[in-house]
């Protein structure tokens, strides 16, 4: 029973991951109907971001207390969900109109920009986290829960429900609902399509981002190559949960609204 419920508690915290780097697939898919190769490397730039930006801090991040890695968190979000708009206005705008088979080999190319490039910038050694986390716990039918699996899944839940009431609650969310369905009649009922896209890859690079940096924290070490594994399990997991899902859910948004 230990057992079991210590690869619970493990899985939790894996595929809390796993969950944000899938959310930003099913949408970019449910939007320009992209599947976002380069989306796991977006996972991979957050922890680098974030790995920087903890080493501003000191050799020694931990003193940096509670409010200094949620903050840090924040800001590796944001820097790379500007990267991915960048990304967007430069790789994938001039293409939308093109065969999907032209926009896919675009996102491989993006993928492999953004690992050479990481490479280049950080080295292609593994680079540990300046960051140590502590081993308090609770114990569990025999399992040793930390504190810090319970605050990254606590985390990874609140980034969700935000992008669930987001997307149903917000004048944007329902223009992307709108898009997903008919970017036609969008273009015509005078929503700024582009800017909706753009502010989608937003949201998708800054959920990849923050896994990053929770997963580059939590286990301690990062490389230029951490992105292109975990963003096969993802589309996996996105696929096992529906990449039509964001637009089943927006027709059903329209139905009911």
């Amino acid at each position: 029973m230990d057992i079991l419920v210590q690869t619970l508690a493990d899985g939790l915290v894996i595929g809390a991951f796993y969950s944000l780097i899938a959310l930003g697939y099913t949408m970019v898919f449910g939007i320009i109907k992209l599947l976002n190769f380069a989306h796991g490397d977006l996972y991979m730039l957050g922890a680098f971001v974030g790995y920087t930006l903890l080493s501003v801090l000191g050799k020694d991040s931990s003193g940096a207390g509670l409010m200094g890695i949620l903050i840090v968190l924040l800001l590796a979000m944001v820097i790379v969900g500007v990267i991915g708009m960048g990304i967007e206005r430069v790789a994938y705008r001039p293409l939308l109109l093109a065969p999907r088979l032209s926009i896919l080999i675009t996102a491989i190319g993006v993928s492999l920009f953004l690992e050479n490039g990481s490479m280049i910038i950080w080295g292609a050694q593994y680079q540990v986290y300046p960051l140590q986390f502590s081993h308090d716990g609770i114990s569990l039918l025999g399992a040793k829960i930390t504190y810090v699996q319970i605050g990254l899944v606590l985390i990874s839940a609140l980034l969700m429900l935000s992008l669930h009431l987001f997307i149903n609650r917000s004048l944007y969310g329902k223009a992307m609902r709108a898009i997903a369905l008919d970017q036609t009649a969008c273009h015509l009922m005078g929503i700024h399509v582009h800017k909706v896209i753009g502010l989608t890859f937003f949201i998708g690079a800054s959920l990849a981002a923050g896994a990053g940096t929770m997963a580059g924290a939590y286990y301690g070490t990062v490389n230029f190559m951490m992105g292109f594994i975990i963003g096969l399990k993802a589309f996996t997991a996105a696929v096992l949960g529906g990449l039509v899902a964001f637009r089943a859910r927006c027709w059903a948004g329209c139905c009911s609204g």
